[in-house]
């Protein structure tokens, strides 16, 4: 071991509480680097998996009734490799034990053999019997949340007849990764079952001998999506087609595919911010340690190091401090990523969900930190290798010490002597306290990043449940009804108030540009489900044109005022140009809305509904589910509370943890923050202060003078935290949750900004008790010595 590396250790453990710090902040930015990038690529190989052994499609397509020999000329598409038509059919369940209604989704399965498209993986039981009627396979998730299992039974209207399914396996399939309804937002396993049954018997019970409705096929890599998706769309329009659609619209994968972006931006966005913040620290550490190792320095020279081993010296010491704390934030973020793995399996459905240690995620991890230290500490390095050393062996020139501005404008009888000390400190180095504060906002700036998120989603929730959707229960038909499905259903016990909707699947086009959505009309004077943008503001629907949210008019670039094309995709499938009345900044999906009577007139139809919005009874709600459950034309039953109860008993309780282990790391970074602060105050300080004690000082005097300091670098940098803090946190919201599916607003509320607050002053105050003990502890004979 060379003397420089011996040198190297002695300032380490001399400046142990600062390195250790720094250790924390690049621990905690490699942590989530790691869990981000390594969650990420388990989820994104674990889907790639599953989607070829179980041969999930790349085209998808509904329609009303088609004869088997259409299959043929889809298989005859260029670019299609394979076809399969399958039986789709949506069915009210009674669940034993359980009062609402339940929607099931029920798809045909091959006779014999293995579906083609969108196998399944049996879980549990077995497969179905060939000749044997009533069995089905259920989706592991519902069976779960229901405690099913092989040899139970459970009720089902089959096209308007009650018939027992009695299940004989659980599975899951790579079309339900993530088990979720087309349109909606929020996973609910117990009130939305997918179910599997015999072709034969599914065509014998809803009349659908030698046909299909439901359309998959796989393309080969090669392949136009658009022009398949364009032949398709011509192939099925004379069978009711509803449109074709590729696998980035498909419900489970956006998702999957959604939160493997998240984790791609958080894995980038937050370790540059922790990384930052580590970075600054290391470039203010070494500074002023270079600063108090003038003489060493000068000596070293003397005895012939050179400018090269001197800087080598020093930027050993900031290796060394960034491989630990890599070392320590891969440890951690591995633990973090296996149980963020964990966490997935309740939402995704994959046969295996492993978590993947790569490598070269932490040899990235790694150099990125390296980069961040010398990125940090190059400039305080530089001036350590060009210290001449006949400069360097004197000491550094006095500072320039001059009454503040305040005193020079007579207001120094305000403040008492050791104040005085500490305002003169502060302005004559503003540059250092300038940096000084910086770093103790950028601390209390992570901590709001760290914190904000639960604020956002609890500020949609409640927009979205309370102030947009004020029903109690929305009702849906398994197909478009007359009026007097609405007095049928004001009838109903309970019922208080009833509000109708028309839905109508449609394709906008504009220029080249096309997406397929759901346009729903709603009455113009509609209370139980209104538009609301992101201020929480009612949007009152246009007399005329189409209500769109602002991310459907950007993906299809139109403007208020412009015109678009819409083809209706159900019915006499009409095609109208209309105009874009207005945009809506919404939270979530593709949305358009009309009022209902512009939907009728755009159909050609009298007043037809799709459904109706209701508010109920709370004290009469189980009779009214046993008379939905027994109503077979009703398809579908939303229960909004149910909704909200099945995202605080998953999503918000997730959220939740994710939401501690930023807050962990962000008060870790803060203490740090204020930690170093404190402490490289006390070592460029300490012979200044012992002086001070040996002319006659007290303790409590010299500690009120380097508190004092403390306190008021922290009382300026938490209003320059609190603004950092909130573009930090727009920042993240723009990288991490603007997209298609979500948009989650900017909300921070004042608990939030009062926690971070209130851990940036304990931080200071416990650093302070820490400081305060090496002041007792300073070395009064060392002052006394000369430094020449």
């Amino acid at each position: 071991m060379t003397a420089l590396d011996r040198k190297l250790i002695r300032n380490l453990w001399q400046m142990k509480g600062q390195a250790i710090a720094i250790c924390a902040v690049i621990a905690c930015g490699v942590a989530t680097f790691v869990m981000s990038l390594s969650t990420m690529e388990s989820l994104r190989i674990s889907m790639e998996r599953y989607y070829q052994e179980y041969r999930f499609a790349h085209v998808f397509a509904g329609l009303k009734r088609a004869p088997l020999s259409l299959l043929d000329r889809v298989a005859l598409i260029p670019g299609v490799s394979r076809v399969h038509g399958r039986i789709v059919q949506e069915v009210t369940l009674d669940v034993v034990g359980f009062d609402e209604p339940v929607l099931g989704r029920l798809t045909s399965i091959p006779s014999y053999g293995k579906p083609p498209l969108n196998s399944l993986h049996l879980r549990s039981g077995r497969w179905i019997e060939p000749g044997r009627t009533g069995e089905v396979i259920v989706n592991e998730a519902f069976a779960e949340a229901h405690r099913l299992q092989p040899g139970d039974t459970i009720a089902a209207i089959l096209n308007g007849r009650k018939k027992d399914l009695r299940i004989v396996g659980t599975a899951i399939t790579p079309e339900y990764i993530y088990q979720i309804r087309a349109g909606e937002l929020l996973p609910d396993d117990k009130r939305f079952g997918l179910f599997w049954m015999n072709e034969r018997e599914m065509a014998a019970v809803f009349d659908m001998e030698g046909a299909f409705n439901n359309v998959v096929a796989s393309v080969t890599y090669s392949a136009s999506l658009p022009e398949i998706l364009r032949q398709m769309d011509e192939l099925i329009e004379r069978y009711g087609g509803l449109g074709s659609y590729d696998r980035s619209d498909q419900s489970s994968h956006q998702f999957i595919d959604n939160e493997i972006k998240q984790l791609r931006s958080m894995g980038m966005v937050i370790p540059i911010i922790f990384l930052g913040v580590a970075a600054f620290l290391l470039n203010v550490v070494l500074t002023r340690l270079i600063n108090t190792q003038r003489e060493e320095i000068a000596a070293l020279k003397a005895f012939g190091y050179t400018r090269l081993e001197i800087g080598i010296h020093y930027l050993k010491m900031v290796a060394v401090v960034v491989a630990c704390g890599t070392l320590v934030g891969t440890a951690f973020g591995v633990w973090l990523g296996q149980n963020l793995t964990v966490m997935y399996t309740e939402f995704f459905r994959f046969p295996t969900l492993e978590f993947r240690f790569d490598w070269s995620i932490v040899i990235s991890a790694l150099a990125i930190s390296l980069a961040a230290g010398g990125v940090g500490t190059i400039a305080a390095v530089r001036n350590a290798v060009v210290l001449p050393p006949a400069e360097a062996m004197r000491p550094a020139p006095p500072a320039s010490y001059r009454p503040t501005i305040l005193e020079r404008i007579g207001l120094q009888e305000l403040f008492s002597q050791s104040a005085r000390i500490v305002l003169r400190n502060l302005e004559r180095q503003p540059l250092k306290s300038l940096l000084s504060c910086l770093g103790i906002a950028m601390g209390l700036a992570i901590l709001i990043v760290g914190s904000f998120s639960k604020d956002s989603i609890d500020y949609v929730m409640e927009a979205q449940f309370f102030d947009a959707q004020r029903q109690d229960v929305s009702v849906t038909f398994v197909e478009p009804l007359t009026p007097r499905a609405l007095h049928d259903l004001t009838h109903l016990p309970g019922v208080l108030a009833v509000e109708p909707f028309r839905a109508i699947p449609a394709r906008i086009r504009s220029k080249h540009h096309s997406r397929r959505v759901g346009i729903m009309g709603i009455p113009a004077d509609g209370r139980l489900y209104r538009p609301l943008d992101v201020h929480r503001r009612v949007v009152e629907m246009p007399p005329e044109g189409v209500l769109m949210s602002r991310t459907l008019a950007d993906v299809l670039d139109v403007r208020p005022g412009e015109t678009i094309l819409v083809e209706v995709l159900e019915g006499d499938r009409p095609q109208h140009e209309l105009l874009v009345a207005e945009l809506l900044d919404d939270f979530a999906g593709l949305s358009a809305y009309m009022g209902i009577d512009a939907v009728h007139e755009l159909m050609q139809e009298d007043r037809v509904l799709s459904g109706a919005h209701l508010t109920v009874d709370p004290q009469q709600l189980k009779t009214l589910y046993t008379e939905l459950k027994n109503t077979p034309r009703v398809a579908s039953v939303t229960v909004k509370l149910a909704a909200l109860r099945s995202f605080e008993e998953t999503v918000a309780e997730n959220l939740l943890t994710m939401q501690f282990f930023n807050v962990l790391f962000a008060s870790v970074i803060a203490f740090g923050v204020v930690y170093n602060s404190a402490r490289i105050s006390l070592s460029e300080r300490s012979r200044e202060l012992a002086t001070l004690r040996v002319i006659g000082f007290s303790r409590q005097e010299i500690s009120a003078i380097l508190l004092g300091e403390l306190a008021v670098l922290v009382l300026v940098a938490i209003p320059l935290g609190l603004y950092l803090g909130y573009g930090f946190a727009y920042l993240t919201t723009l990288s991490m949750v603007d997209t298609e599916m979500f948009r989650i607003p900017l909300v921070i509320e004042r608990k939030t900004y009062a926690f971070a607050t209130t851990v940036i002053v304990l931080a200071a105050l416990i650093s302070g008790l820490v400081v305060r003990r090496r002041l007792d502890r300073l070395d009064l004979i060392g002052v006394l010595k000369t430094r020449e």
